[in-house]
């Protein structure tokens, strides 16, 4: 299954790899590793995932770094609506 972001979360994706990055070389690609595994896993088996919306809005914990991933299944594939923190701004993403 093929995934693709709201443009919102587009953004939010880009930001969180160039903030590691900045942190310490190296580790903006080992957020991305671990987003590309999360997403893999996701496509593999989108509804297997914990719903925190609905209709259908599901979402899955990164391992390593605090966010989650949220997302949804469409005709289209599956689409992240989110990468949201943990502890930030809850709910946040629910308009889009």
């Amino acid at each position: 299954m093929n995934s693709f972001f709201h443009p919102l979360a587009a953004d939010e994706h880009l930001e969180q790899i160039a903030f590691y990055e900045s942190r310490q070389a190296g580790l903006g690609a080992r957020y991305l590793a671990a987003f590309d595994a999360a997403m893999q896993h996701i496509c593999q088996q989108p509804d297997q995932f914990k719903v925190v919306r609905e209709p259908g809005i599901r979402s899955y914990r990164l391992k390593i770094f605090p966010f989650n991933v949220i997302y949804r299944e469409s005709a289209n594939g599956v689409e992240v609506l989110a990468v949201s923190a943990h502890r930030r701004r809850p709910m946040y993403w629910v308009n889009r």
